[in-house]
């Protein structure tokens, strides 16, 4: 039986009383008057986006699915319209994008579509409660909104851990003036996989959140407590073992991975044992496989969908050239190999060679990954534990990337800064923002407040001993003075890193990490424009 967490509760909550709650959320006594998700200041900005006054419809049903994996793997989950990843929405920048939710989710399962990475109208960007109700079991929603930046993006709920099942999906906004020269384009959703196989999502976020010191760690097969944060809020260890935590009452760990060391992340590499990583939806022994031509150049979309894992991507015998992060164009850069961390996408570009090629997402610091094979002529295919040299190459970062000049932050004077100190650890699983839980009941308690026409610095300081990768809704922010232009960022732990944004599209919007399970138990906030 799945568990079920406080935020579905409250949630459910907030949907029996619908748009009522959602203003009473917003309309705090103890919080300045704020922008409303549907008021006429976001109606005015939506205005201004214009369009080209085409529309793409779609209809998505969010409901249990059985999943051919591939490998003679198959899994009970929840998907849309009965595949993974769901189908790909694609359309033009500058068109309307309508799509009907319909949940058909068991019981009284609440949902929600997020539009990640994309600037769009506040109660449109599917994040209850600070822009919607969650929709109901047996109800629906209709997203409407123009679609004006291109890139690559994707879509996934917004509701508990839901993205830790399979309702997700890429979402590609093409450039009707697309000035990269290429010849194909193969779209790559990278995901960590658990649902149905050796437990739920929800079965693992009511482990984790025991903490530590509420699980029996002799049950587990893992290697020890190395590169765990066993403490809270960045202070100093404590002077007593894990194993004098463990109370003779204890849970059993049958989802905590022990020991996942990675120096690219800093150490900690993640908390979930998924039994199966993926690539567009296969395991690595029944892979997909894209077939090309040699000499043609091919664009890749690479998505991390996945809710714990980072992964180092590379196709063998290949190099990439990178051209864009999280939608927005940087300067080319040539890698071997690059680190993707959950919600995060790059376009690389690359020309195809003669033969069979492994495609690799290895799951950093996890001794685990997924597989997809590129096919342009004769040969054998290698083998499910083939692992490239590329993969030790060079390994491209954001923070190695510099934006492309059209898309550059203008120079201008900051005005407003804010700390945003990640903090919590896995002892007590009280992941959080400056040391105050999300509470789901008001959402806007400890919001960073903004104005609309400033430029904005955030300054996140992580003070545990574990990565996080921060996403900001409904903007893109810089990092530092020339860095790449991203929605989401990998914070590395016991590391400051300063990124910059122009308020320019007033609602409320969520700010959190995009590890499912940190945001889950309250590593979020949101980000506020004042009225």
């Amino acid at each position: 039986m799945n568990s079920i967490s406080r935020r579905s509760v409250l949630l459910a909550g907030l949907g029996a009383a619908g748009a009522g709650a959602l203003a009473a959320c917003t309309d705090s006594g103890s919080t300045p008057a704020l922008v409303s998700p549907s008021g006429s200041v976001v109606a005015a900005a939506e205005k201004r986006r214009g369009g080209t006054g085409r529309q793409r419809t779609i209809m998505l049903t969010a409901a249990p699915a059985r999943v051919d994996l591939g490998g003679g793997v198959k899994a009970s989950t929840w998907a849309f319209d009965g595949r993974i990843p769901g189908k790909e929405v694609r359309l033009s920048a500058g068109d309307t994008l309508v799509a009907e939710l319909a949940n058909q989710l068991p019981g009284r399962t609440t949902t929600s579509i997020h539009w990640h990475g994309i600037a769009l109208r506040n109660d449109m960007d599917g994040a209850p409660p600070a822009t919607q109700p969650p929709v109901r079991a047996g109800s629906t929603f209709t997203y409407r909104f123009v679609a004006d930046t291109p890139g690559t993006y994707f879509f996934h709920p917004h509701v508990g851990v839901q993205l830790d099942r399979g309702l997700y999906a890429p979402l590609i906004v093409e450039d009707p003036r697309e000035p990269l020269a290429y010849d194909d384009e193969w779209v790559v959703v990278l995901d960590d996989w658990i649902d149905g196989v050796t437990g739920t999502p929800e079965e693992v976020f009511a482990e984790l959140e025991q903490g530590m010191s509420g699980m029996d760690m002799g049950g587990n097969s893992g290697s020890g407590t190395q590169g765990h944060d066993m403490h809270s809020r960045g202070n100093a260890p404590s002077d007593s073992s894990p194993s004098d935590s463990v109370s003779s009452g204890a849970m059993s760990s049958s989802f905590l991975l022990m020991g996942a060391e990675s120096d690219l992340l800093g150490g900690d590499a993640g908390d979930v044992k998924y039994p199966f990583h993926l690539v567009n939806g296969r395991v690595p022994d029944g892979p997909e496989v894209y077939t090309g031509k040699p000499g043609r150049k091919v664009r890749l979309r690479i998505i991390n969908a996945g809710s714990d894992t980072a992964y180092r991507v590379a196709l063998g015998g290949h190099t990439m050239t990178v051209t864009h992060s999280d939608g927005f164009p940087v300067r080319h850069q040539p890698a071997d190999a690059l680190l993707i961390g959950m919600g995060e996408r790059y376009d690389v570009l690359v020309t195809l060679a003669d033969g069979v090629f492994p495609f690799v997402a290895l799951a950093e610091g996890k001794n685990a990954g997924g597989l997809a094979l590129v096919r342009t002529g004769s040969g054998r295919a290698p083998t499910a534990a083939v692992r490239p040299r590329e993969l030790d190459g060079t390994v491209m970062t954001a923070s190695r990337l510099r934006a492309a000049d059209d898309v550059r932050l203008g120079s201008a004077a900051t005005d407003v800064r804010h700390r945003i100190e990640l903090t919590g650890g896995m002892m007590h699983y009280d992941w959080a923002i400056n040391g105050k839980p999300f509470d789901m009941a008001d959402p806007d308690a400890n919001a960073i407040l903004v104005e609309e026409g400033r430029r904005v610095r955030l300054d996140f300081v992580n003070t545990t001993t574990m990565w996080h990768p921060m996403h900001l809704h409904g903007h893109t922010f810089q990092l530092g003075g020339s860095g790449p232009r991203k929605d989401t960022a990998i914070v590395l732990p016991r590391r400051k890193l300063s990124v910059f944004f122009d308020a320019d599209n007033p609602g409320q919007w969520m700010l959190h990490c995009h590890n499912a399970y940190h945001a889950e138990a309250g590593m979020m906030t949101t980000v506020a424009y004042q009225a």
